[in-house]
């Protein structure tokens, strides 16, 4: 089974999901439609398209072609949890880094449908947030997990293996896999790391220091954080741009390298430096 996600809010009157079921119908390859963002009955859904939530779909799933953006491939990835489909994204956003075809490559599906594409495996991250030495909270990301303030300046310290790697007060800290090194991390100036490469990014967000730099450690290392000081100021914990609770004083996130991988199809339509020079020139 072959599940088209297209994001309505992207995708107006869903035209390219029309072009790419045709596409796929004409080649004796069936599909069904599975929104991002939005219920079957929303206004932005048009009522002639049959669809199919995609968290009610069996484990036969072979293909999720995402039309959108990265938000929606992280979406995507959210629903379909750890079930091993390739994932082929379709640019409909911003940048569309985690994206490897633009529209005008819409055909390339059908190759992608029959399965001639290459496996790109993709490293996530364990999150867990403690609270007074007990777990609170578990998850895991593909492309981000952060600590910010609410508007205001936090006081963190953060360490790798039990041995500080740096203590600031600024508006917050990221921890990113490679993947998500071209996000948030890297417009708080952290670096591009090859997405298929296992590491964990720690880079501070607007550090009141001079000496603050981002951390690049090795895939077996545990990194981890803690609120040294907040008194009355709020923050927040966010894992793949969901906020996922609210940070508390003496609060511990502690992120590790996951042992599952999340898997695009590679087409090869163009490399990963290419991608990244086009998008961020």
């Amino acid at each position: 089974m072959i599940a088209v996600c297209p994001n309505p809010y992207r995708d107006n009157q869903l035209e390219l999901t029309r072009k790419c079921i045709s596409l796929l119908e004409s080649a004796g390859i069936s599909a069904v439609v599975c929104p991002v963002f939005a219920e079957p009955g929303d206004e932005v859904i048009p009522k002639d398209l049959p669809l199919v939530p995609l968290d009610r779909l069996e484990n036969d799933l072979t293909l999720a072609i995402i039309i959108g953006g990265d938000g929606t491939v992280l979406r995507v990835v959210r629903t379909i949890n750890i079930r091993p489909v390739p994932l082929l994204g379709v640019n409909l956003g911003t940048m569309g880094f985690m994206t490897s075809l633009e529209p005008e490559d819409i055909a390339l599906v059908v190759k992608a449908a029959r399965g001639e594409y290459r496996l790109s495996r993709r490293m996530m991250i364990d999150v867990s947030l403690y609270r007074d030495g007990e777990k609170i909270l578990e998850d895991s990301a593909l492309n981000d997990a952060y600590i910010h303030g609410y508007g205001d300046t936090i006081q963190l310290h953060a360490m790798c293996d039990g041995q500080t790697i740096t203590s600031f007060g600024g508006d917050g800290i990221i921890f990113s896999t490679p993947t998500g090194s071209t996000g948030y991390s890297l417009s708080a100036g952290g670096p591009v790391v090859e997405p298929e490469t296992d590491n964990i990014i720690v880079t501070p967000i607007c550090a009141h220091t001079m000496v603050s730099r981002t951390f690049v450690l090795g895939p077996d290392r545990v990194a981890s954080v803690t609120a040294t000081r907040l008194h009355d100021r709020r923050a927040y914990l966010s894992i793949d741009g969901t906020v996922a609770a609210d940070i508390h004083k003496d609060d511990v996130v502690t992120v590790r390298r996951s042992e599952k991988k999340v898997l695009f199809a590679d087409l090869g339509a163009k490399s990963f430096y290419e991608n990244t020079y086009e998008k961020l020139t």
